[in-house]
């Protein structure tokens, strides 16, 4: 039987036709792997579809659950070199999130955040419950914050006698040396949070609160706040 010859210009063309096939029906699982988010601390139940276009059952970014969301590569960014993951949940609902996940070339780091993302106990025993996201982008490139930017507001779980904090605490990111840092402050001036996340996942959490009355000392004192010079002062440290 008389071979198939193939000119050079179809080999070629047939190679890019069925490289084109893989890409077009990667699995979305397999493009979370190949971008290697597992390393800075990102799992999930399940993940479905193919990369254009998935979903990722109860993400997680460490202990903190975001949810199941919708999934799928940004075909621009890979013009950049990068691998910009954009995730959606939009059901009408409070817990509605949007933003995206961006890696490549030593950069990790999230775009465009907006929605709730509850804590759980990720900063016990400071009693932070979720933060609100507005238009958040933060990145880290080598160990170091390359870039800051968008509103958070924290929500406190339960209540202190003395302390309003019904409407949280809330602040703009920005970057500080090596980590990202998030300063909060309450309605009244008088309570500060600033939390410090380094890529590792390691976090410095710090509030302070200024207080003349003995009685709501008293009560900080007995929740471990410790005095400093007329502050009250509860330090966290730990690791997402």
């Amino acid at each position: 039987m008389m071979g198939l010859s193939l000119s050079r210009r179809m080999r070629i063309a047939l190679i890019l036709i069925f490289a084109a096939g893989l890409l077009l029906f990667l699995p979305m699982r397999m493009a979370l792997g190949m971008a290697g988010l597992e390393r800075f601390g990102l799992s999930a139940r399940d993940v479905r579809g193919v990369l254009w276009s998935g979903r990722i059952e109860r993400l997680m970014l460490g202990e903190t659950s975001l949810g199941s969301v919708h999934a799928g590569l940004s075909p621009a960014s890979l013009l950049m070199g990068r691998a910009r993951f954009d995730l959606w949940r939009r059901t009408g609902a409070a817990d509605d999130i949007s933003g995206a996940i961006t890696a490549g070339f030593g950069r990790i780091g999230v775009d465009d955040l907006t929605g709730p993302v509850p804590l759980g106990r990720s900063f016990a025993p400071l009693p932070l419950s979720s933060f609100s996201m507005n238009d958040v982008t933060a990145t880290f490139t080598g160990t170091l914050c390359g870039h800051a930017e968008g509103r958070v507001r924290a929500h406190m779980a339960g209540q202190w006698p003395g302390l309003n904090l019904a409407q949280g605490l809330s602040g703009e990111v920005r970057c500080d040396g090596e980590a990202l840092l998030l300063p909060l402050v309450s309605q009244s001036g008088m309570e500060k949070i600033d939390l410090r996340i380094w890529r590792s996942g390691r976090y410095v959490a710090e509030m302070r609160v200024e207080t003349a009355d003995p009685t709501l000392a008293a009560a900080l004192a007995s929740a471990g706040f410790a005095e400093a010079g007329g502050v009250r002062v509860l330090k966290v440290e730990g690791t997402l």
